[in-house]
């Protein structure tokens, strides 16, 4: 596994990162597989490979969960993948630079179940507050962080 290229993973279907993610993996030689349930364009290069899954609620999840390896990357906002992203040993990460790890994926499950049961009784209407510069620029540098520790601990 020392020896072992690290691959991205994106969860593309409502990823507003990938072009952030392409820039990344080509300047460290990583394979990127882009997984959606629709045809995406990506970029013509050989580290980047589109990956099109029947349409059904987590097929391109449970794509991901099982070609991903201990030290690959997910990124994702969806918090079920990214837990069983850590099960598998890899680092998940989600568009904004919040890095999911095994002490706060329990809480972000939590969480999770928090707000759709708020949902489903109409006590809560509000959603995510809007993608910005800043969250590009903080998945940029998480993404890098964890490629560099990878890397590092890969030797």
């Amino acid at each position: 596994m020392a020896n072992a290229p690290i691959t991205i993973f994106i969860d593309a279907d409502a990823c507003p990162v990938k072009d952030e993610v392409y820039r990344v993996a080509q300047r460290y030689g990583l394979k990127t597989y882009v997984v959606s349930n629709t045809f995406m364009m990506i970029p013509a290069s050989p580290l980047v490979e589109r990956v099109v899954v029947d349409a059904g609620p987590d097929v391109a999840d449970d794509w991901i969960a099982e070609h991903v390896a201990p030290g690959d990357v997910a990124i994702t906002n969806d918090i079920p993948l990214a837990e069983r992203v850590l099960k598998a040993g890899g680092h998940a990460v989600a568009p904004n630079g919040r890095p999911f790890t095994e002490n706060s994926i329990g809480s972000a499950v939590a969480q999770r179940a928090l707000m759709e049961q708020l949902r489903s009784t109409g006590d809560f209407l509000g959603g995510p507050k809007p993608f910005d510069r800043n969250d590009r620029s903080r998945f940029l540098q998480a993404l890098d962080e964890i490629i560099q520790k990878e890397r590092r601990r890969r030797g």
